[in-house]
């Protein structure tokens, strides 16, 4: 791969467009199937993990096409001050070319710069994320759970 071919840029709300246009792209796609037909509650979405004070967006462009993105926010926690990830994805027809990989090594590179201490992130165990995070060198916190409760 030749990677003088992408550019990792830091994103803002700017991108927006660019950015929901290839989250819902993958996203809505297998194994993940999510609905985000309403338009209003992906744009709040994407405002809550781009358009906020502790947001931290970052984007690999090939040429002018967004073909990855990461939306997050810094924490600041007792171990130091964290990256932790709620959206990662890179364009499916991408994928499974080692684009996963250098944009991965390249938020990591950008994290360290800004004086980030870790990278938090959580995903299904039954994805194929679960198994490219691992080979990253991403590990399972063990006594940790993930809870969630349905209100009506």
């Amino acid at each position: 791969m030749n990677t003088m071919n992408y550019c990792f840029k830091r994103l803002d709300e700017s991108a927006g467009e660019a950015i929901k246009k290839l989250f819902a792209s993958v996203f809505t796609k297998e194994p993940w199937n999510d609905d985000w037909s309403d338009e209003q509650q992906l744009e709040r979405y994407m405002h809550d993990l781009i358009g906020q004070s502790n947001s931290l967006t970052f984007g690999l462009y090939e040429g002018t096409e967004l073909i990855g993105v990461s939306m997050g926010r810094i924490k600041h926690w007792y171990t130091g001050t964290e990256y932790c990830i709620d959206e990662l994805c890179v364009s499916t027809p991408k994928q499974g070319q080692g684009i996963g990989t250098l944009f991965l090594r390249e938020i990591e590179r950008a994290c360290v710069e800004l004086g980030l201490t870790h990278i938090f992130l959580l995903t299904e165990d039954d994805v194929p994320a679960f198994q490219f995070y691992k080979k990253q060198g991403f590990y399972e916190l063990e006594h940790n759970a993930a809870f969630a409760k349905r209100l009506s």
